[in-house]
């Protein structure tokens, strides 16, 4: 069905006047009433008979009317989305894949963001296999991507932090004294599963027997380490949320660690959603580092 036959059959239900519904979509009488003549012939009902001062509706007419006015509504609104997005307002999902990591150091910036500038926003976390992770964002199924991911070097990115491996261990290990002047071939080590670059330096020393414990995430990490006298390789920014609970040190690593960037991912599709580019300026804002190109002012509504 021609969706301007609704339009015109929501105007005159609304109006009660064919006159009125005419002046409402800034058209004629007539193209008003040859529309409710091809609307009357499709449903096969009068629709409207006349009535002083205008026209009332029939018993389909009325059981039309509202469902008719929600779905004109609801794709009214849909377009407007399309184009527009009001943070303020907005009650949007957005799908981000982070890694332990990601959560402990982007999200409670992140989420007292949202609470001021956009509170009907809803974030959730996915943690998946990396191959996973290009076919999420192509298909949708994420918005957005954050970490060190060099499988997604081919999807468009933007670099936030740089980051580099320190040693972290209990404040009263036998060694933590030692500072600059650490074997790392006297320690032993809790290594972190997906985290290759630790495992690569661990390698590179011939330290792989050193290895005690090999966990899948980081949160048990400082547990463990204020237990025992095992040290960890440990990305700086999480090593400063360990060491901030008085337990902990962490120490510039001996070990040749690659440092590495920590990137914002996203597919090309989303590249001019309204909602989507306002959700990438505000982390870009919240968390880049470097000049002022790699840091936009954060967005308070969208472009």
């Amino acid at each position: 069905m021609d969706l301007n036959l609704l339009q015109v059959f929501d105007a005159v239900y609304r109006e009660r006047s064919v006159s009125r519904a005419a002046t409402r979509l800034g058209l004629s009488q007539p193209a008003i009433s040859h529309a409710l003549r091809r609307l009357r012939l499709e449903l096969k009902d009068p629709l409207f008979v006349r009535a002083p001062g205008g026209v009332m509706p029939t018993a389909m007419a009325e059981q039309l009317g509202r469902t008719v006015a929600g779905a004109l509504h609801a794709l009214d609104a849909a377009i407007h989305q399309i184009h527009h997005f009001e943070p303020a307002s907005s009650s949007r999902t957005f799908r981000l894949y982070m890694t332990d990591i990601g959560e402990l150091v982007f999200l409670p910036a992140l989420m007292e963001a949202l609470q001021q500038r956009a509170p009907g926003v809803k974030i959730e976390v996915e943690q998946m296999a990396l191959e996973a992770i290009l076919p999420g964002l192509e298909s949708g199924a994420l918005d957005l991507a954050v970490g060190y991911l060099p499988p997604l070097a081919e999807v468009s990115q933007h670099r936030l932090l740089h980051e580099r491996y320190v040693i972290v261990l209990r404040r009263d290990h036998p060694l933590a004294a030692v500072g600059g002047g650490l074997d790392p071939a006297a320690l032993d080590y809790v290594l972190v599963r997906p985290h290759a670059e630790a495992r690569r330096a661990l390698q590179q020393q011939r330290l792989e027997s050193r290895v005690r414990l090999v966990i899948p995430h980081f949160l048990v990490l400082p547990g463990v380490l204020a237990r025992t006298d095992l040290a960890a390789l440990v990305p700086s920014r999480m090593a400063r949320l360990f060491v901030e609970r008085g337990e902990l040190v962490a120490l510039d690593s001996p070990l040749a660690t690659a440092a590495f960037d920590v990137r914002l991912y996203w597919y090309w599709r989303a590249e001019h959603d309204p909602g989507h580019r306002w959700l990438r300026e505000l982390l870009i804002a919240l968390f880049s580092e470097g000049g002022a190109g790699d840091a936009p002012r954060a967005p308070d509504g969208a472009r």
